[in-house]
């Protein structure tokens, strides 16, 4: 049986909310901005919880649930982050950084929602 440190998704997925979480740290603007903020970093760890939350239930129906709101979540995420850098909380650079993984993680929910739709269409 896999664990899911294996599911590259997930990796990723942390791997975005760390990035997230320094890019604030390490930003002043954000400092006194607090629903901002805390609206970035919770899109952010919501991505790899949703894949997380359906690890131990092994239903590919909640397992798609799951995934739906996972790629709400980077979706929102990135509008929030197209905000920051239209309010000068971020650059240009900043985001042009963090949208790579934006996509890379919203192309991989997208095979797995699609995946499993399929999976499920044809039972």
């Amino acid at each position: 049986m896999w664990t899911i440190e294996e599911l590259q998704i997930w990796r990723d997925s942390i791997n975005l909310a760390k990035i997230i979480y320094f890019m604030i740290i390490n930003n002043e603007k954000f400092k006194h901005d607090y629903w901002l903020r805390d609206q970035i970093q919770r899109c952010a760890v919501s991505v790899a919880s949703n894949i997380a939350e359906w690890y131990n239930r092994w239903s590919d129906k909640e397992f798609l649930r799951f995934l739906y709101i996972a790629r709400w979540s980077i979706w929102e995420l990135k509008t929030q982050l197209i905000i920051c850098k239209e309010i000068w909380y971020i650059n240009e650079e900043e985001l042009g950084n963090i949208s790579p993984e934006i996509i890379k993680i919203h192309k991989m929910l997208n095979w797995f929602i699609n995946k499993l739709n399929s999976d499920l269409n044809s039972q």
